[in-house]
C-alpha cells in the first residue's frame, strides 16, 4: 500500500481510531468512517458496469484518485444468525449473476480445456489415494489414522468414479452447445465478504472478473461446506438464477472430488484431517444424491 497516500487520507480524515483488518485499514473519525484498501484493479470502471445492469450491492467508491489506494464508504454489518446471514448472501450472488448473465459463441477449446483440467485432477487424486491404501495395507498393525481410511477408502473411490463418469457424461453434453453463459462472478465469495445493513453488499471485488457462474458457487463451496447447509442455499439461488443441466451437472461433478490428505503432524492431526476429508465426502453425497434421485424417477 502507497504509505503517502494513506497519511494523505489520515490528514483529511483525522480519524480517531484506526484499525487494520486484513488487508483493509479502517478509519474512524467524526466527519465519518471510511475503509482504505491497495488498488488493485480500475474498480471504478466495474462498477459503472454493475449499476447499469442494476446491481448495486457495493460499497460506494469515495476516491480513487490517490496513488496506491481506494477510498471506500464503511459498511457495518449486522448481527444475526449465519444460517440467515448465508441465505440473504445467497440471493444477493444469484442477483448478481443473473443481472450481468450474457451468452458468448463457444471456441472448441474452452469446454476441452475444462475436461483434461477436471481429468487430470481426477487421475491425480486417483493414483494418490491408490498409492495411499496400498501403504497403508502393508501395515502390520495400523495406526489410527491409517485404520480410519482403510476402513472408508471405498467412499473415496466411489466419489472419483462418479466424478470421472459424470465428467464424460458432460462432455458429450457440452459438444452440441454453440454459445455458454458468462457473468460477472466476484471470485471470492464468503461470509466475510458480505455485509449487511441498511443495504446488503459484497465486499472485496478485486479479483472479480466475467466468467462462468459455476466458478462463484464452487469457491464458496470449498470455504463453507461443513457449517451451512448448502441444499436450501442452493435451492434459494436456483430459484433467482436458474442454471442448465450442464452448469447444475459440473459442479457438482467438481465438488465431488474429494480433498487431498496432507500426511503432516502428530498422528491426532492425522486422523482430524482424514476425518475432514470423510466428512467433506458424505456432505457432498447427502447435497447431490436428491438432485440425481430425481432425475432417475423422472426416467
Amino acid at each position: 500500500m502507497n504509505n503517502r497516500s494513506l497519511h494523505v487520507i489520515k490528514d483529511i480524515y483525522k480519524p480517531y481510531r484506526y484499525t487494520i483488518f486484513g488487508r483493509a485499514h479502517i478509519l474512524e473519525s467524526t466527519s465519518g468512517n471510511v475503509v482504505v484498501k491497495e488498488k488493485e484493479k480500475d474498480l471504478r470502471s466495474l462498477y459503472q458496469y454493475l449499476e447499469s445492469r442494476g446491481f448495486l450491492n457495493y460499497p460506494e467508491l469515495l476516491d480513487d484518485t490517490r496513488e496506491g489506494i481506494n477510498v471506500f464508504e464503511y459498511v457495518p454489518d449486522t448481527k444475526m444468525p449465519k444460517e440467515q446471514k448465508a441465505m440473504d448472501f445467497m440471493k444477493v450472488v444469484a442477483l448478481l449473476h443473473q443481472k450481468t448473465t450474457y451468452y458468448r459463441e463457444v471456441n472448441e477449446d474452452n469446454f476441452k480445456q475444462i475436461y483434461e483440467n477436471i481429468l487430470e485432477q481426477i487421475e491425480y487424486l486417483r493414483y494418490f489415494y491408490t498409492d495411499l491404501y496400498e501403504r497403508y495395507f502393508k501395515s502390520v498393525y495400523p495406526s489410527p489414522s491409517e485404520y480410519l481410511l482403510l476402513r472408508n477408502i471405498s467412499k473415496i473411490f466411489s466419489s472419483l468414479d462418479f466424478a470421472s463418469h459424470e465428467l464424460e457424461t458432460w462432455y458429450r453434453n457440452v459438444q452440441n452447445l454453440s454459445k455458454y453463459r458468462v457473468c460477472q462472478i466476484h471470485n471470492h465469495l464468503s461470509l466475510e465478504h458480505y455485509h449487511k445493513c441498511s443495504k446488503d453488499c459484497l465486499l472485496s471485488w478485486e479479483k472479480s472478473r466475467q466468467d462462468t457462474p459455476v466458478l462463484d458457487l464452487l469457491n464458496f463451496y470449498h470455504c463453507s461446506y461443513f457449517d451451512l447447509n448448502f441444499e436450501v442455499l442452493l435451492q434459494e439461488y436456483f430459484r433467482i438464477c436458474p442454471w442448465s443441466e450442464e452448469e447444475r451437472q459440473l459442479f457438482f461433478l467438481v465438488i465431488s472430488l474429494p480433498l487431498k490428505f496432507e500426511e503432516k503432524g502428530t498422528e491426532f492431526e492425522r486422523v482430524k484431517k482424514i476425518r475432514e476429508v470423510l466428512d467433506y465426502v458424505f456432505k457432498t453425497e447427502n447435497l447431490i444424491r436428491p438432485y440425481y434421485s430425481v432425475q432417475e424417477e423422472q426416467k
